[in-house]
């Protein structure tokens, strides 16, 4: 039995990060990858291939609507295998290069399922049946999460997909119906439009992604009904049929929808089954996630869960940081910096959606004076040029202090934008303060410029 200071379970974000922390500081790690490749779903089912896809149909997009090529595209048949094969050279660097990470760091992969078979012992299943044991003071169970499948749906049916199989299909359909209307369903929706696929969202709640600014989810839905996306709100699954080649769902609301596929985009579930957590009293909730404290250990105090297998927010950047401060809290005993609470939003819909900080309904629910400074970018100088004009930058600020309490960014590059405004609000006292977008000189023409626009906006409302 091979024995380490730690073993984590996942080579995802968030066991990457725990990993490299550990290894920086002498401990001695093995990093268990049940995939015969690292990245975890992240790299090869998630954030990557997706977004990767989601920026080649954009470009497709932005060439079919230019007026230089506008006629020239009009006779190619770009289909989606081919569009999927634009991410498997990105797919294919991460890996080399997370794998460079952990070699060059002396941390052992090893390849199998692992499950506990004592409190400090993990037997790993290889891909041909044989197995190895490992031994561990401390671990660090990293294993994603996954689409939540509903039983009543057959997910063998090339007609029913989820995030996950939605990948492997290899034809391009003409209508698609997604059930869900979450991040994932909303960036689907938004990909399938701008391939010209007629799309049916439909959203079991009142309003899409209800946790961002109304204004923001008000542009959103504005923008996906522009670009032939049918939103359905408050309905309810009742049943699914599938015949001749074409999906029929029925909602409880009496509603009959056909498609080609149905994709659902209804929740995510932890990877915990058949782990022998239970045995070890480890408690898991109804999504499948471990439950932790503030610092991620479970009930067992040496087994930690970083990442999506521990809940919200569900982020590649967060459980990378989360990682990292598993890794420090195990090599040092203690973590000398914490995590930040509020983490920036990156949703990859077209346009782009960035958010930060407390909404304008939290504000106004907490009784908190502020004002709201604003630029459009079809009046920046760099959208202008690059010919996308939709979209703004919103900042909530306190009309006393001037200090930053939310930047919502919707459009092109919003994400990238988000964090200029975000090293701003995480200085602490005057340093947080409006004024700083107002008095800086930001290159011209860039998107950046966006900031001293809703700065003077936002400065002029004072009166």
């Amino acid at each position: 039995m091979d024995t380490y200071d730690a073993v984590i379970i996942g080579s995802g974000p968030g066991g990457e990060g725990a990993a490299m922390r550990m290894a920086k500081a002498g401990l001695k790690v093995a990093v268990v990858e049940e995939q015969p490749q690292v990245g975890g779903n992240c790299t090869h089912r998630g954030t990557i291939p997706s977004k990767a896809l989601r920026h080649a149909i954009q470009l497709l997009a932005d060439y079919r609507h230019h007026p230089l090529f506008e006629h020239t595209l009009s006779t190619m048949d770009i289909t989606w295998p081919q569009l999927l094969r634009t991410s498997d050279q990105v797919i294919g660097q991460q890996v080399s290069m997370q794998h460079r990470y952990y070699t060059r760091n002396g941390v052992q992969v090893v390849h199998g399922r692992g499950r506990f078979t004592g409190s400090h012992e993990l037997e790993v299943t290889r891909a041909d049946g044989s197995t190895s044991n490992l031994k561990g003071k401390y671990f660090v169970i990293a294993t994603g999460s996954r689409p939540w499948r509903p039983p009543q749906l057959d997910f063998t049916h090339p007609g029913i997909r989820d995030s996950d199989t939605l990948l492997d299909m290899d034809y391009t359909p003409r209508r698609v119906t997604i059930f869900g209307a979450g991040v994932i369903g909303c960036e689907y929706a938004s990909i399938f439009a701008n391939l010209d696929v007629k799309v049916n969202l439909v959203n079991t709640r009142d309003r899409l992604l209800s946790f961002l600014d109304d204004e923001v989810t008000d542009a959103l839905s504005y923008h996906l009904r522009d670009q032939g996306v049918l939103l359905l709100h408050n309905e309810a699954l009742d049943s699914v049929d599938m015949d001749d080649g074409e999906v029929t769902l029925t909602c409880k609301s009496g509603r009959v929808i056909r498609s080609d596929i149905l994709l659902w985009a209804n929740g995510r579930s932890g990877n915990t089954a058949n782990m022998g957590l239970e045995d070890l009293g480890i408690e898991i909730n109804k999504r499948g996630q471990i439950e932790t404290n503030d610092r991620f250990q479970s009930s067992q105090e040496h087994i930690f869960a970083v990442g999506d297998v521990a809940g919200p927010p569900g982020l590649a950047s967060a459980s990378y940081d989360q990682g990292r401060f598993v890794g420090s809290y195990i090599a040092e005993g203690k973590v000398d910096w914490r995590l930040v609470d509020e983490v920036p939003t990156g949703i990859y819909t077209s346009p782009e959606i960035s958010s930060l900080g407390r909404t304008e309904a939290e504000l106004t629910q907490q009784n908190i004076p502020f004002e709201v400074g604003r630029a459009e970018f079809k009046n920046l100088a760099r959208a202008q040029i690059s010919g996308h004009t939709t979209g703004m930058l919103k900042i909530l600020f306190h009309r006393e202090t001037l200090e930053l309490l939310g930047i919502h960014c919707f459009g092109q590059e919003a994400a990238e934008i988000i964090h200029i405004g975000q090293a701003i609000m995480s200085q602490s006292g005057k340093s947080n303060n409006l004024r700083y977008f107002a008095e800086t000189t930001f290159n011209y023409p860039t998107m950046a410029e966006a900031y001293r626009v809703a700065a003077l906006y936002g400065l002029n409302r004072l009166g």
